[in-house]
């Protein structure tokens, strides 16, 4: 069975799907709070949507008119329910968990919800597979040498995830800067399996299912079963074999259909689910704005769904049956929790908002050439977050700028130092780099060499070889093709 297998995908994504495997005392609260954290807009709306169909004790206030027992408390812009009569007494039986801690993550989950209103074109950065990875590349450190390797094997990859072309096609592909091995590319190709999506570039499926294995933790139920049966009865797993096969590998009928249920918990196609649309619409869910020469951040209009309990069903509680009471209790836990992820969201996507803004404030001004390094560590340290809380918050969020509608990881990029001891992020020297050739001579377009002597000049340290990895990154041609073009 080749790549277009199909295995069951729970929606779940294999590197969050990874982290809740290694923290299985998760609470359904957490788990809520962590899954609300990465979904998209769109994604959050369905979701919501799913919820007040199929709990009686939620409702969205906008449906109704204010009520007696208040407006709606506002924080930084973020709108929460104010509690019910009904909800009051049920709380008073109760203790507060307090907020929704991950440490775990040592952080708590906040961010936003949006609705259809606002939705415009991004034209800035339309993220495909392959941006997705060299932002990563972007992010982790490598030698030069193996950074040339991974951005190659990044872009022979196919819409699926997987590396079609050879080793040897890469080395040619590579020939002009580095001389590198089989075993170099190999090496590099392992790493980069390790990126987000899980199993990425992988060259079978085999290869793809048995690097998503390799990740989870060791303690994970049938792990060791289920490598063994991807990594030499895979086949036979495809013929529904079943029976015979759980003899040859003398596993119990229930450690057999548990290994069973974690491969098809995996992703085959990687690839999958990312876009390579020219042009996608999308719904801000912030907006940065200059307000009296200062920079300010706010969540999108609408982007807070001002979810209520239903106060009817709450006051049914007391009145009910022992059964229906216990059913509306169980509901109305549930709804409180879903309030407060949602509002813990909201605020956590704008602190991540505020964070990125007050970085790149000279972006914002100036342009891409004025990018300074930001790494997901610097917004992590600065709102008292873990890495992986800013991490979902950075995909799938757009944040709209005078300069355009942009996703948050758009700001998020690697350093190279300058002369006086600071730094340029990567994204700005590819804006200088962009822009000195758009004004060279057509018919004397300048080398990698002269592009990086005139970088120096400008107190950028980079060597000739950033310089053609760069150049490289943005699909401009080398100077003897532009002058051939030109």
């Amino acid at each position: 069975m080749g790549p277009t297998g199909g295995w069951h995908d729970f929606g779940m994504k294999p590197a969050l799907q990874i982290r809740l495997n290694q923290q299985l005392a998760l609470t359904p609260q957490l788990q809520q709070a962590i899954r609300l954290l990465q979904l998209s807009s769109m994604e959050l709306e369905l979701e919501l949507n799913t919820a007040i169909e199929s709990n009686p004790l939620l409702e969205l206030e906008s449906d109704r008119e204010d009520v007696d027992t208040g407006e709606a408390e506002t924080t930084d812009g973020v709108e929460s329910a104010p509690e019910t009569p009904a909800e009051a007494a049920e709380t008073a039986n109760e203790t507060d968990d307090g907020p929704l801690d991950l440490d775990i993550e040592r952080s708590e989950y906040r961010g936003t919800a949006l609705d259809e209103d606002g939705m415009e074109p991004q034209d800035a950065e339309v993220e495909d597979l392959r941006d997705h990875l060299l932002w990563q590349l972007n992010l982790t450190p490598m030698s030069p040498r193996d950074r040339a390797i991974a951005a190659s094997i990044i872009e022979a990859i196919d819409d699926d995830g997987y590396l079609t072309e050879s080793d040897e096609s890469i080395q040619m592909s590579l020939a002009s800067i580095f001389t590198v091995s089989v075993e170099q590319i190999e090496a590099v190709r392992h790493r980069v399996q390790r990126f987000d999506p899980v199993g990425v570039a992988s060259r079978s499926l085999k290869d793809c299912l048995a690097v998503q294995l390799d990740t989870l933790d060791a303690s994970t139920p049938a792990l060791a079963l289920a490598k063994t049966l991807v990594d030499e009865h895979l086949e036979a797993l495809a013929r529904q074999d079943r029976a015979r096969l759980c003899q040859r590998v003398h596993a119990t009928e229930e450690d057999f259909e548990s290994a069973i249920a974690l491969i098809r918990s995996l992703v085959p196609k990687p690839g999958v689910g990312f876009s390579n649309a020219s042009a996608e619409y999308v719904a801000p869910d912030a907006y940065a704005r200059k307000i009296g020469g200062r920079w300010h951040v706010t969540l999108a209009p609408g982007c807070q769904p001002r979810l209520g309990i239903n106060e009817h069903y709450a006051s049914l509680i007391a009145k009910a049956r022992r059964e229906d009471a216990s059913y509306l209790r169980g509901q109305l836990q549930e709804a409180r929790w879903l309030i407060k992820s949602l509002k813990t969201r909201a605020e956590t996507m704008l602190k991540v908002a505020t964070s990125i803004v007050r970085a790149q404030e000279a972006f914002l001004e100036f342009g891409a050439e004025a990018m300074r390094p930001l790494v997901l560590k610097d917004v992590a340290e600065e709102i008292g977050m873990h890495e992986s809380t800013v991490s979902r918050v950075t995909t799938r969020k757009f944040l709209h700028t005078p300069r355009g509608t942009f996703e948050f990881k758009y700001f998020f990029s690697s350093g190279v130092s300058t002369v006086d001891g600071g730094a340029a992020s990567a994204t700005a020297i590819q804006a200088m780099i962009k822009k000195l050739i758009g004004d060279e001579q057509p018919a004397r377009p300048m080398s990698d060499q002269a592009l990086a002597a005139e970088l120096n000049k400008r107190g950028i340290s980079v060597a000739r070889r950033t310089v053609a990895k760069y150049r490289e990154a943005m699909n401009i041609p080398s100077s003897n093709d532009r002058s051939r073009f030109g």
